[in-house]
């Protein structure tokens, strides 16, 4: 997977409400959906006086100046951090074929449906994933599904998967504390690598933040690789 493949995956199955151009950027009006759906990106060379622009325009979205930052794009990284944008959120995108990550599992365990049940909202909302976020869910075109996961006979953990150009996205996983340490977060990546072979995607990936050492390690102990990254600048 490219990073060109990987960011066209990440857009394609968690998308803005809109996008349009402001000068040399690509502006996203992401409505309360994240970071991912609320940054601009630079689509053309970007200079100092590019930027009062792209505040401005994020500024009227309700947004906060917030760039990301792409592979290869070294020249905007060190202009935003001259005009002091600091580094924020760096990100680590995980990858591996849907066939690695497929195994059979005991009814129930976790279970693929659409739209989602209001316990995959509980759970969601728990670690912060409001209807904002769930929205944006209802944006992706799909082929799309939510994941619950069950643990000691209860809700115990929920994801949004989602596929674009073969690639099979996993986002808003979430797993309460109470509930960390029984299997869930492997059984929704299973589940979301069987769902993804049954509607004809062969790559599963995922983006994580780098701080998240534990979450980073279960990915790799699955025999996914990390295939890219990116961060976000931020004008506080």
């Amino acid at each position: 997977m490219t990073p060109g493949e990987l960011l066209a995956a990440v857009e394609g199955t968690w998308p803005p409400a809109r996008t349009f151009r402001e000068g040399p950027w690509r502006m996203r009006d992401g409505r309360g959906g994240g970071q991912r759906v609320s940054a601009a990106t630079a689509e053309a060379p970007v200079g100092p006086g590019d930027l009062a622009a792209m505040e401005a325009a994020q500024a009227a979205l309700g947004q906060p100046a917030l760039v990301m930052v792409r592979p290869g794009e070294a020249a905007l990284d060190a202009l935003l951090g001259r005009a002091g944008y600091r580094v924020k959120d760096p990100v680590v995108a995980y990858a591996a074929p849907a066939r690695t990550l497929a195994r059979p599992l005991p009814p129930a365990t976790a279970v693929p449906h659409w739209p989602p049940l209001a316990m995959t909202c509980d759970l969601w909302a728990e670690g912060g994933i409001g209807p904002a976020r769930v929205a944006v869910m209802h944006r992706a075109p799909g082929p799309k599904t939510a994941l619950i996961a069950r643990a000691d006979d209860a809700p115990a953990g929920a994801a949004f998967v989602a596929i674009h150009a073969g690639t099979a996205m996993i986002h808003a996983i979430e797993v309460p504390p109470r509930r960390r340490r029984r299997g869930a977060g492997r059984a929704m990546i299973a589940a979301a690598a069987n769902w993804a072979l049954s509607h004809g995607a062969e790559t599963v990936a995922l983006v994580v933040t780098e701080a998240n050492g534990p979450a980073r390690a279960l990915y790799a102990s699955l025999g996914m690789a990390a295939v890219g990254s990116y961060h976000y600048r931020l004008k506080d």
